[in-house]
């Protein structure tokens, strides 16, 4: 398939106004000003440089003690604060990460405020203020993310549709309801391969769970399903690539073009150096494999010039080897990344 239909054909649903994501504190969006105040750098709509004040309960999590602020849950958090300045500044941030995925290429943007607290009310009135904030500046549809179903529900209610159908994240053998759901406000649905209180540990079984959980979805046209085999960290496991590509491949076979098969690609770097050269290696496999869409950080990897990337250089085969499955405990690409043999333009 040619890169140009490649691309007219992908499916970019855009992770990061997900509450669990962070900036890091050696970022160049992370500024300390003259009092001491940290923040977030950002561009509001009128283009003025603002900044995300860090709250002081943030400084003290161990989170932010590992170099890292978690700045999505804190725009939430601002805004359902009863602080007005807080409110506005958080809608603005949002608005503004909003827009950074919308001009990046992005075609749903994922909303998943699960992690903000552990009640379920205040996880509810999260999701809800986060479905209007968003919704307000954005051209395109939003996908609902949770492993609530009450939290999907209260997202689906909040959602006006004006920029097309949403899509729900996500359905798997143990959320069967979610269908129920997706079905009920004519949504999308991304179909997980995870098991009944486990995930798989293969390419076989990532199939056998998604044949039996579409059986199920009777009632939900093919071409709204998004199949997510579901992508695991090499670094835990070095055959952990090659069983969600071969699982790719399988469930293409079986469905043909019409079902659409997706995945949150970054998954497979974690713990691994250079993970940026990772992610996009292993999306240009995918799309080989068979992918048509994905659940990526389109700012950070824009996928033309992913997919136009030169695939006979030193890192990118290191990269495709180790995702592939024949570099055993990634220790090639280990030694190459030691003696700075990765560094890309």
């Amino acid at each position: 398939m040619a890169m140009q239909d490649e691309l007219s054909q992908f499916t970019i649903v855009g992770e990061n106004i997900h509450t669990t994501r962070s900036v890091s504190r050696k970022s160049n969006r992370f500024i300390v000003l003259e009092d001491g105040t940290e923040g977030i750098r950002f561009h509001d709509a009128a283009g003025h440089t603002r900044h995300l004040t860090v709250p002081q309960s943030f400084r003290e999590s161990q989170t932010y003690q590992q170099g890292q602020i978690k700045h999505i849950m804190i725009a939430v958090r601002n805004g359902l604060s009863d602080d007005s300045a807080a409110q506005e500044e958080g809608t603005e941030y949002l608005h503004s990460e909003a827009r950074r995925q919308i001009e990046a290429g992005a075609h749903f943007l994922d909303l998943n405020v699960d992690e903000i607290s552990t009640s379920l009310d205040m996880q509810m009135a999260g999701m809800r203020w986060l479905v209007q904030t968003v919704q307000a500046v954005s051209p395109i549809p939003l996908s609902i993310d949770s492993s609530k179903s009450a939290i999907l529900r209260e997202g689906l209610r909040a959602y006006d549709r004006r920029a097309g159908r949403p899509m729900l994240n996500s359905a798997s053998l143990e959320r069967l309801d979610t269908l129920d759901l997706a079905r009920e406000y004519d949504a999308d649905i991304v179909a997980s391969a995870a098991g009944i209180g486990t995930m798989p540990k293969d390419a076989d079984e990532r199939v056998a769970n998604v044949k039996q959980l579409l059986q199920y979805a009777d009632g939900i046209p093919q071409n709204h399903i998004h199949v997510d085999p579901l992508v695991m960290p090499i670094s835990v496991d070095s055959a952990y690539g090659g069983h969600f590509l071969d699982a790719v491949r399988a469930v293409r076979a079986l469905y043909g073009p019409v079902v659409h098969i997706t995945g949150g690609l970054s998954n497979v770097s974690f713990g691994m150096p250079n993970r940026k050269l990772v992610n996009e290696t292993f999306i240009v496999l995918a799309v080989e494999a068979g992918i048509d869409g994905a659940i990526i950080d389109p700012v950070q990897s824009r996928i033309a010039d992913v997919l136009a990337r030169d695939r006979a250089a030193e890192p990118f085969v290191l990269a495709r080897a180790m995702l592939e499955g024949e570099d055993d405990y990634c220790v090639n690409y280990l030694k190459a990344f030691r003696a700075g043999r990765l560094t890309t333009k």
